[in-house]
């Protein structure tokens, strides 16, 4: 991403992009002479307010600027302005100026956004602006993307922006990475092809890569994530991605998992026809691991990691787990299936046990898991679970400040009597009362005790609707969110000797 250390009107591009909060809009007249009074006029008919994600553009008549066209966006109330708000801005007024089919672009970074961490935002923002859903179509459609997004800072500041506008650049790539894998049809991404495509991204990265077959998952007793997957045609894979960089400490060691259901029909157990199609982004936790893990490296993150995506297709063919099976964890418990349906912490459940077993010291778990967290927390947040509360907390704050908005959610003792068995150790699911809670206190039980977090992103992996920073399909969330607990775990272990 460009770096332009000039004033506006010397920045070489197509459009530049100017932005007001709602309390300084008055200030974008200074630029009414250079596009013939038309901002002027927009600020003082009301046409643009600075309101959030407001957007404008306008051509350019003043023989001293190189750029052809200018647009304006809001940032809204001064006081509500964050770091996110910067972010989904600068997609905002990209994404217009992508459906004006304008090729390059300059975001100015000035005034409050003259910072590393807004120009980092912007920079995500204007590139998550080129993710193109679109791919599969062949008629009425004309793929149109930015030819080059760039941020105009000042000369004093060039090496600073320059940084953080890289950094900026490669974690939008890596969320719009993880974005493609959660838009293919399942019948594309097989558990084989996406254990495959996921081996890709990993060895494009330098990380290094184990794709455990049937037979080896039979080998580890890993009868949940087999059991899961005997309905299906396609064969269940484990992958396991590691990244030991040099002079890292031993300890801690993440371990993050990341669900990788390809399609979930439910099983025997079977889904409404209704939004069924949605279900082929039931593996955009594993996306997110493997994405993150491949941005983490390339930021050359000091803390080993080890990433275990478990992989299968929930169909109901005619060797299929049935209501009432009972199953046995590689971990030794035993599991009574009593809705085919709940099959994510199934598989989570044996690779939790096994990211143990390789060395993690923390865990973190990703996944599409449960309808019950969108009725609870709605399309805009994602349920945060886990133990010790200070790092649950700790979690928040970062995935807060990535944009990827998280709530958490208690794991009372009283819950898990909705998951007795008479039969086994536990049941699979204790029904809609509390649904996202006994979800995750049914992964707790294969932590080991360990500090954990769980990330429910059902309601949040995908948009319903178009919006003007997020277009309707994947959201690539949690990327950014496990990027910082990377990068930010060195703090966490810090605060912990501190208390001890």
């Amino acid at each position: 991403m460009d770096v332009f250390a000039c004033q506006l009107h010397e920045a070489d591009t197509d459009l530049v992009i100017v932005s007001a909060a709602e309390e300084q809009v008055s200030e974008l007249e200074r630029w009414s002479a250079a596009t013939g009074g038309e901002i002027g006029r927009a600020v003082q008919s009301g046409e643009f307010t600075g309101k959030l994600f407001e957007t404008f553009l306008t051509p350019i008549v003043a023989s001293d600027f190189r750029a052809r066209r200018l647009a304006a966006v809001g940032l809204g109330p001064r006081s509500a302005f964050t770091i996110d708000r910067a972010r989904r801005a600068a997609t905002a007024i990209a994404l217009t100026a992508r459906q004006k089919k304008t090729g390059r672009i300059a975001f100015a970074a000035d005034g409050a956004l003259n910072t590393p961490d807004m120009i980092q935002a912007i920079a995500e923002g204007l590139t998550l602006a080129e993710f193109d859903a679109g791919r599969y179509k062949t008629t009425d459609y004309e793929p149109f993307a930015l030819r080059a997004s760039g941020i105009i800072a000042s000369a004093q500041a060039r090496h600073v922006a320059e940084t953080a506008a890289r950094r900026g650049r490669l974690i939008g790539e890596h969320c719009n990475m993880a974005r493609q894998l959660d838009n293919e049809p399942g019948n594309s991404l097989t558990p084989p092809v996406f254990a495959a495509r996921l081996s890709e991204v990993a060895q494009d990265g330098g990380l290094s890569v184990d794709v455990l077959d049937a037979a080896e998952l039979e080998r580890l007793g890993m009868g949940m994530l087999l059991g899961v997957g005997r309905g299906s045609a396609e064969p269940p894979r484990l992958v396991v991605i590691r990244y030991e960089p040099a002079g890292a400490p031993t300890t801690p060691v993440l371990g993050f998992v990341g669900k990788g259901i390809t399609f979930d029909t439910g099983g025997i157990s079977i889904k409404p026809p209704l939004d069924m199609d949605r279900m082929k982004d039931d593996m955009a936790g594993g996306a997110a691991v493997a994405c993150a893990m491949r941005a983490i490296a390339a930021l050359n993150v000091p803390i080993r990691i080890i990433g275990v995506i478990p992989i299968a297709e929930n169909m109901p063919g005619g060797r299929a787990i049935k209501p009432g099976d009972v199953l046995k964890s590689a971990s030794g418990k035993t599991v009574e299936v009593v809705n085919t349906d709940a099959e994510g912490r199934l598989i989570l459940g044996d690779a939790l046990w096994y990211a143990q077993r390789l060395g993690a010291t923390h865990l973190v778990d990703i996944a599409t898991l449960t309808g019950a967290i969108t009725v609870a927390l709605g399309r805009i947040t994602t349920g945060l679970f886990g133990t010790p509360p200070a790092f649950v907390e700790h979690v928040r704050a970062i995935a807060e400040r990535a944009g990827d908005r998280c709530w958490p959610l208690p794991l009372f003792e009283e819950y898990k009597d909705q998951l007795r068995s008479e039969i086994a150790d536990m049941i699979n699911t204790g029904g809609r009362p509390g649904g996202a809670i006994t979800a995750a206190l049914f992964l707790q039980e294969f932590t080991g005790g360990l500090p954990w977090i769980h990330l429910d992103i059902a309601g949040t992996s995908w948009a319903d609707e178009n919006k003007p920073f997020m277009p309707k399909g994947p959201t690539g969330v949690g990327v950014r969110t496990l990027i910082g607990v990377a990068e930010k775990m060195g703090e966490w272990e810090l605060e912990s000797k501190n208390r001890i």
